[in-house]
């Protein structure tokens, strides 16, 4: 508290030292805060930090850069504790190589930053359901819990193989559905 006086003590004489004749009062201003209530930001579109929507726009962005090489826009990010820890596309085209879908590389980057082959404790998000191939890798990784955005109907791993993951992973679908085929669907008219 003497501390504090003094402070006020300096800037009153710093001010008056300049001639002038004024005073400091001290303002404390108290936030009004009601118990029960939550804050609700007045931006509609704004997104809730570490939701799946959230980190499913993650994924979108890293679609986008797909899209934008040319490749076949699936994007992906794995997470752990609300933190991403790999980030990564579809780099086919770019690496002349058939395995290295977005899953596949999203693994890879995990298990290289978390220094381990399991990921137990992760959630892999991904803009378009898994083929077999990667949910094969996803069900060897032991990954928690995958959660994608549009269905592929044509090569999901569900159609073919739906327990191809680990028996303890949990799958979620359907999250930003519409702009995760929206840009697979525009990316293939763009093509024909």
């Amino acid at each position: 508290m003497q501390k504090y006086k003094s402070s006020i003590e300096n800037r009153k004489q710093s001010i008056t030292g300049l001639g002038a004749s004024a005073e400091i009062i001290p303002v404390i201003v108290f936030a009004q805060y009601r118990i029960g209530t939550t804050f609700k930001p007045k931006t509609q579109n704004m997104l809730e930090p570490f939701s799946d929507e959230y980190f499913m726009k993650q994924a979108l962005n890293e679609a986008q850069k797909a899209f934008d090489m040319g490749e076949i826009p699936v994007g992906a990010v794995v997470v752990c504790q609300n933190r991403i820890v790999a980030r990564s596309h579809n780099l086919t085209e770019t690496l002349n190589d058939v395995t290295a879908h977005a899953e596949m590389q999203a693994i890879t980057a995990a298990a290289n930053m978390l220094g381990g082959k399991y990921l137990i404790d992760c959630t892999l998000y991904v803009t378009l359901e898994p083929c077999l191939m990667c949910a094969g890798a996803l069900g060897w990784s032991q990954i928690g819990r995958v959660v994608y955005g549009a269905d592929d109907e044509k090569k999901g791993f569900q159609k073919n193989a739906e327990k191809a993951l680990h028996p303890k992973t949990t799958l979620l679908g359907g999250i930003m559905e519409a702009e995760c085929s929206t840009l697979v669907k525009d990316f293939f008219s763009s093509k024909r």
